[in-house]
Parts: structure tokens; C-alpha cells; sequence
């Protein structure tokens, strides 16, 4: 057998792109994201702006920081969204008390009333992606998820990997 054919015969194509579940998992997570995105556009509301809003809501986040932490994002692009929250008439800030260098978030009363609503939608969204899967699915899904995440120093919030509400 000469070179040609010995190089020929352990050549191997690399694996292609639907190969991979990393393309998968994007996948999934671009038609997750467009179909919320699509639903809040009617509220001019876009995701990120939701995650902002519902932090405040729900998690009691109170200042930029707080907000940038729990969202698990970087500073500055809070503070873009912030802008645009305030704008939109849907967030107060003030000066903390007894600190004038921080900041303290407030949803306005629009907001306050928004932001249930936009959860619900959010809460559809989940459903029509993941409802497809049985509960005990569901389980394993979010318990394999939580997995793959801390084995790359990501803690999920434990009440989303047993179900509840996060």
C-alpha cells in the first residue's frame, strides 16, 4: 500500500455541525428567546428589560448592583437597560438612603401592574416549549441542565431545578 492510499484511508471527515449539542441547545434557546421576545414586543417590553423589571419585582433587587448579580450580567448593560426602563416610564431611580454614590430602583405603579402579566407570558412560553415533555421529563431535564451548569461554576436557583417558581 503506498502513502497516498495509508494517508486516504485514515483520513476522517470531522464531525458536522448537527453533530454537536451545543448547535442543538442554541437552537432551542433562539426559538425559547424569540417566541418571549415576540410575546412581550406587544408590551414594548424586550427580555432583557423583563429580567430587569421581574428582579426587581420578584426578587427584591433594589439597586443596579443587585439587579447586575442576580441577573448574572455585566454592569454597564444593566444600566443601558435601566435607561431605557426609566424612559419608558416604568422604573425610578433615586439616591440610596444614606449613601449618594448608590442608586435605588423602584418600578413605577405601570410597572408594578406589567409585571405580572409579562411573567404570565413567560410562564405560556415555558409551557408551549417544555410542556411537550412529561413532568417526570421535565424532572430530568431541569436536574440534567443543573448538572451541565455546575459542572461549569453556574448554580442555578434551587427552587427552578425542583420546579417551583424561581
Amino acid at each position: 500500500m503506498d502513502d497516498a492510499m495509508t494517508d486516504q484511508a485514515s483520513f476522517r471527515l470531522p464531525s458536522g455541525l448537527h453533530a454537536h449539542t451545543g448547535y442543538w441547545l442554541d437552537r432551542l434557546r433562539g426559538l425559547v428567546h424569540g417566541r418571549f421576545e415576540a410575546a412581550l414586543a406587544g408590551h414594548d417590553v424586550s427580555v432583557a428589560q423583563w429580567s430587569v423589571l421581574v428582579s426587581i419585582f420578584r426578587e427584591g433587587a433594589t439597586t443596579p448592583r443587585e439587579v447586575a448579580q442576580h441577573m448574572d450580567t455585566d454592569p454597564g448593560a444593566v444600566t443601558r437597560l435601566l435607561d431605557r426602563l426609566e424612559a419608558k416610564g416604568l422604573l425610578r431611580r433615586s439616591p440610596a438612603p444614606g449613601d449618594r454614590r448608590s442608586l435605588r430602583l423602584e418600578l413605577t405603579g405601570r410597572a408594578t401592574a406589567l409585571v405580572p402579566q409579562l411573567t404570565a407570558l413567560a410562564d405560556a412560553n415555558d409551557a408551549a416549549f417544555f410542556g411537550v415533555l412529561g413532568e417526570a421529563d421535565q424532572v430530568s431535564f431541569r436536574r440534567l441542565l443543573a448538572a451541565l451548569l455546575r459542572a461549569h461554576g453556574v448554580e442555578p436557583s434551587p427552587s427552578w431545578e425542583a420546579g417551583g417558581p424561581g
